[in-house]
């Protein structure tokens, strides 16, 4: 990736973005954006009965190593970040993410299709 460019906003945070439209629909995913630009992501399930107030989600780890593609992040605006990765499945993820409001909308697509989503986003 020529000139990849990783927002401050982003770079060493973990953010959980959560779906509320789209084929992910009340799914969440974990993303933690490392400091030399690569990008870590899991989805995250929930214990079957609703966790005590405060507690953290219990995450599912799939087995072996978990890839780590780069990514880009541009600062759009002040409250705005699109960040974008290309997973080894050949889909490619570009999120905007609003820190005004915490809400995201998102393209996932490959050479033949294309899924829109929105969903809301926090640091975890």
């Amino acid at each position: 990736m020529t000139g990849q460019v990783t927002s401050d906003r982003v770079r060493g945070t973990t953010l959980r973005w959560t779906f509320t439209e789209g084929p992910q629909q009340g799914k969440t995913y974990e993303h933690t954006f490392h400091e030399d630009g690569t990008v870590e992501y899991r989805a995250v399930e929930y214990a079957p009965t609703a966790a005590p107030s405060g507690q953290q989600a219990r995450g599912v780890r799939a087995e072996g190593e978990r890839e780590r593609p780069k990514y880009a992040a541009y600062d759009v605006s002040e409250d705005v970040v699109l960040v974008s990765y290309l997973a080894d499945s050949g889909f490619t993820l570009t999120v905007a993410l609003n820190f005004a409001d915490h809400q995201l909308a998102s393209i996932a697509s490959n050479n033949e299709q294309w899924f829109p989503a929105r969903g809301t986003f926090a640091a975890t």
